[in-house]
């Protein structure tokens, strides 16, 4: 099947990067339906993509016309059934394996289109785990986004050892050709590149933070005005959300079993606090 006639698109979750990815796919003019588990949930995730969608409009970087289009495109609802003439469905779920595999399951169930992708927006999970849920594995394939969605331009594609090479192809040309993306193809470890990378980095600021070597405010600074990053470590972190930055260390050091990529007491305790950064106000910094 043509890249082209990919043009109904799901999304399970819409949360931040849920609601991220049905944006760009309603901005690249695709019909699209997203799911959440809740009425409460769903009406929470169709405010943030409004949102953005009046942020852009507000910067001049989105006309009001293509802002109203783009809404028009999305449907949020909490009945999974509607998937089922989906050409592509985008699992955004929490970062939890068995989660993810329970959604893959019922996806499987669920989507009738026979040539359909079955893709996973996981950060730093197996991508063979949450084929192995489902019986077409060799439709299943990892489109790992990053958030803000909208803005930054990377996405990871993440075959398994069992991703046939025509979804490979097709999950390529989409990110690539219909919504501008950037991509970077990856094997399927756990971290993949970039968190593969990125983490270690982070895990160390929080240690360094909990050691009192410097504070966190000070260790940003630092690398912002010695590295020139656009962000520090600790401020990065709570960008992604420390739970999230936990489940992804929790991944990698499950697959490699190094003590770089082990979560610091630290991180343990302030997601247990519930100090998760920027979506609960307060983490590394705190938040208005």
């Amino acid at each position: 099947m043509p890249t082209s006639a990919v043009e109904r698109i799901g999304v399970v979750g819409c949360g931040l990067m849920g609601s991220g990815i049905a944006e760009v796919c309603a901005r690249a003019g695709r019909d699209v339906i997203v799911v959440e588990t809740g009425r409460g949930a769903a009406d929470a995730g169709l405010r943030r993509l409004t949102g953005s969608l009046d942020r852009a409009t507000a910067a001049g970087k989105l006309s009001a016309p293509d802002r109203d289009a783009a809404l028009a495109r999305v449907t949020v609802t909490t009945d999974l059934e509607a998937l089922a003439d989906r050409d592509l469905v985008i699992e955004a779920v929490a970062e939890d394996e068995a989660a993810k595999v329970a959604v893959f399951g019922r996806l499987d169930a669920t989507v009738r289109r026979p040539d359909a992708i079955l893709a996973t927006n996981t950060s730093s999970l197996p991508v063979i785990r949450l084929a192995a849920a489902t019986a077409r594995p060799q439709q299943v394939i990892g489109l790992h986004f990053f958030n803000p969605v909208p803005v930054l331009p990377l996405v990871e594609l993440v075959p398994s050892l069992l991703t046939g090479e025509d979804t490979t192809r097709r999950a390529r040309s989409f990110a690539a050709d219909v919504l501008g993306k950037e991509v970077v193809q990856a094997a399927d470890r756990a971290g993949f590149i970039v968190n593969a990378l990125l983490v270690p980095y982070l895990l160390d600021a929080v240690r360094m933070a909990e050691s009192g070597a410097a504070s966190a405010a000070d260790i940003d600074r630092g690398m912002r005005l010695g590295c020139a990053h656009p962000l520090g470590p600790l401020a990065l972190a709570d960008l992604i959300g420390l739970d999230t930055t936990r489940a992804i260390a929790e991944s990698l050091y499950e697959e490699f079993r190094e003590p770089r990529y082990a979560p610091p007491p630290l991180l343990d305790r302030m997601v247990d606090a519930g100090l998760l950064g920027r979506k609960s106000g307060r983490g590394f910094h705190t938040y208005r």
